[in-house]
């Protein structure tokens, strides 16, 4: 047969039946465009609100089950709904002088009149006479008031007279630094993503306009994401703290930013073998279809695993990001071909993609590029598959190990921020003259009858420094159990045949040594058939924190393995495969933590929230099934007109730029989070950005594909792939 001109092949291209109008080629994009616009500006304001729907009070997240939950919604009838303690103490070089002693009388004052405080102490000095302590009850029915009410005690606390220093710490002191700290979120977070995302883009496409269409597709996907999720928390359907706003920014820009590489590698390819837009734009939507899809959706299904979580923050999060993934999705599906189709061969300026004809879209014509640097890949994972992936998986296993540094059981709040926190300096100062649990109470709730019994057990508690019992007749609110001689007047108040124990410890409240004071209590009004006694307060919500999130750490990720399997084997039409995928992803996870744990510990980070390896985990397990997925796509597309060795190198070379690509940009806008000064963050910016590193410079391109050819066409088992392979495997022709 002669082989066709490309005058000819353009010709026959032309006479080809058109299947759509010129006019509706037209307004189709043009009214994807202009519904994108107008989705930007309705939900570019809402950036601003968000912070109206944000809640960052660990107690909010709690399980209904949790005792610390029940105890929580008692207070309001004993203490006033809506209230926060601050505390503010001072200290001076030594023992403090009648003089100084006046000043911080004075002092407390002025707190007392401080705008949202509802009622304040005297100043009470420490045993050793070097220290006072004010504590002020704010109202927290306004999140906002809270941080102000604090921010006006500061600014006094700043103007105390020469010889007295201080701070204003406590929990209504630790929210203040907390909001502080996401204070940023909404424009430094989002400028630093994008600023990398950028400089990255402009360095792969080599192009001007190319990366800024992109970059126009994220932000209309995180405006989009940012409208719905806005108006459902305003609705109460969602719960949205600060550090699920900033991993929802991370995880759109990132999201969205890859499903546009991969589209615009098949546009570019598209082009080359199309002479007009259209079909460039239908041949490379369909190409790139079912990977995006299947991908998006992968990751969906493994984020709204967190829904079976215990822990509202674990829970929320889930279909928070599921959000987010699902507008990265739409967009681009939808406005970047517009884009493109808009822009055509302009948009690759000035290494513009050249038509060479109609012939290459033969499948059974085109030839296997064998140049650059993944042609050069392909030829090592070629020519011993074996010994590469028996290196790479030696290589990781070694990162892995590192994981014998991780602590994930907890932090405490005191380290929640990573930059300057008054509030933790002040905490110290506190240890260091009065009780520990001075102004942050450990409360117990127990039937009035129990009221003795449950106050000599609790006073037996080691680590318990007072006991004493909310009073509405008591000067100072509180009445000590057993009665003292010379203490106030007043008797323990009763609600719903119910009394409130206040418990100060000797730890601070949030320390190691206070948790296990609260769980020794626990065990103690058990050992003493108390079980109706129920512990609450800042260190029970943190221990009932962290053991739901070890629950929930434990059950939810063998779950998303298995969906993501089964996922894995619908799409592949294989077992084999999706289990080598998912235990290849396994191993990238467990070195990238172990890294990170290295990491962590040097920096003396290595306390960590149990959440953040689940999170981690979702994380890069579905955004690893993503690349995953964006290769073997077009290895088995490939497997099944070259065969399987050559189908494997042929998938590696055409997808090893792109994914790598996605993963730079993937692990850059994960990396943004640590400009955020929250523990949380940092650390799941160094565990997930390692893990996306690891996951497309190691796992995809060489061991899933030097596993891939030394396993040999059983790869595919049981699909047609794998039934056929004894012909067109390892290379070799077929049998005559």
């Amino acid at each position: 047969m002669s082989a066709r001109t490309p005058e000819r092949a353009d010709a026959v291209e032309r006479s080809q039946p058109r299947r759509m109008p010129r006019w509706l080629r037209a307004v189709i994009p043009a009214v994807l465009i202009v519904g994108w616009l107008a989705a930007l500006g309705v939900g570019g304001p809402t950036f601003g609100r968000l912070d109206e729907v944000v809640e960052n009070d660990q107690a909010a997240f709690l399980p209904q089950s949790a005792d610390a939950t029940a105890v929580q919604e008692s207070l309001g009838g004993f203490l006033g709904d809506d209230r926060i303690p601050a505390i503010v103490v001072l200290e001076g070089d030594g023992a403090l002088s009648e003089a100084q002693l006046a000043d911080a009388q004075a002092l407390a004052t002025d707190v007392g009149a401080v705008e949202g405080v509802v009622e304040a102490s005297p100043a009470i000095p420490s045993e050793d006479g070097e220290a006072v302590q004010i504590v002020a009850v704010i109202d927290s029915s306004d999140a906002e008031a809270v941080d102000v009410a604090v921010e006006a005690m500061r600014a006094l606390v700043d103007e105390a007279p020469d010889g007295l220093t201080g701070a204003v710490t406590g929990p209504a002191g630790f929210a203040a630094d907390i909001a502080e700290a996401f204070g940023g979120i909404d424009g430094i977070l989002l400028l630093v993503a994008l600023a990398a995302v950028l400089v990255i883009l402009v360095i792969v496409y080599r192009s001007p306009l190319l990366p800024i269409l992109v970059l126009l597709t994220s932000v209309a996907a995180l405006c989009l994401a940012i409208l719905v999720v806005f108006l459902l928390a305003q609705a109460g359907v969602l719960q949205l703290s600060g550090q699920t706003q900033g991993i929802l920014f991370i995880l759109v820009v990132g999201a969205a930013t890859d499903y546009a590489l991969l589209y615009t590698a098949r546009y570019r390819e598209a082009l080359t073998q199309h002479a007009r837009r259209w079909d460039a734009t239908i041949a490379a939507w369909k190409g790139s279809f079912e990977p995006i899809l299947a991908s998006g959706g992968t990751v969906i299904a493994g984020l709204l695993c967190l829904l079976l979580s215990d822990l509202q923050s674990n829970r929320q999060l889930g279909p928070v990001a599921a959000i987010g993934i699902a507008m990265s999705l739409l967009a681009g599906l939808t406005l970047l071909p517009a884009l493109l189709y808009a822009v055509g061969r302009a948009a690759y300026w000035p290494v513009r993609p050249r038509h060479h004809g109609a012939h290459e879209r033969d499948a059974v014509a085109a030839k296997p590029a064998t140049a650059g640097l993944w042609g050069r890949v392909a030829a090592l994972v070629g020519r011993r598959p074996r010994p590469v992936w028996i290196v790479t998986a030696l290589v990781l296993a070694a990162g892995a190990l590192g994981m014998t540094q991780l602590q994930a059981n907890g932090v405490p709040s005191s380290e929640f921020v990573t930059g300057a926190s008054q509030a933790r300096d002040g905490q110290t100062v506190l240890s260091d003259h009065f009780p520990g649990g001075s102004g942050a109470p450990t409360y117990v709730l127990a039937d009035e009858s129990d009221l003795d019994a449950v106050a000599e057990a609790a006073a037996d508690v080691d680590g318990v420094d007072a006991v004493a019992a909310s009073s509405e007749d008591a000067p100072g609110g509180t009445v000590p159990v057993p009665a003292v001689a010379g203490a106030p007047p007043g008797e323990p108040q009763v609600v719903d045949g119910r009394v409130l124990l206040q418990l100060t410890l000797d730890a601070a409240p949030d320390s190691d040594a206070a948790q296990q004071t609260v769980r020794d209590l626990r065990a103690a009004l058990a050992d003493a058939d108390l079980d109706g006694a129920l512990v609450g307060g800042t260190t029970a919500t943190a221990v009932d924190t962290n053991d739901t999130a070890i629950h929930d750490r434990a059950l939810i990720i063998p779950i998303v393995l298995a969906v993501i399997l089964v996922i894995l084997a619908l799409l592949l039409r294989a077992i084999v495969a999706p289990i080598l995928l998912i235990l290849t992803t396994v191993l990238s996870f467990a070195t990238a933590l172990g890294v990170a744990a290295l990491i962590l510990h040097a920096m003396g980070r290595e306390a960590m929230d149990p959440s953040v390896p689940l999170f981690a985990f979702v994380f890069l397990v579905a955004l690893g099934v993503d690349y995953n997925i964006f290769l073997m796509t077009r290895v088995r597309e490939e497997v099944g007109r070259l065969g399987h060795r050559e189908g494997v190198l042929q998938g590696l070379r055409v997808t090893g730029s792109v994914i790598t690509s996605a993963g730079v940009v993937l692990a850059a806008t994960f990396a943004a989070l640590a400009v955020i000064p929250v523990l949380f963050l940092l650390q799941i910016a160094i565990i997930v950005a390692l893990g996306v590193l690891i996951d497309t410079i190691l796992v995809r391109s060489l061991l899933v594909p030097a596993l891939a050819l030394d396993l040999g066409p059983a790869t595919w088992w049981p699909s047609a792939l794998w039934r056929r392979g004894t012909s067109v495997s390892a290379g070799r022709p077929p049998a005559a």
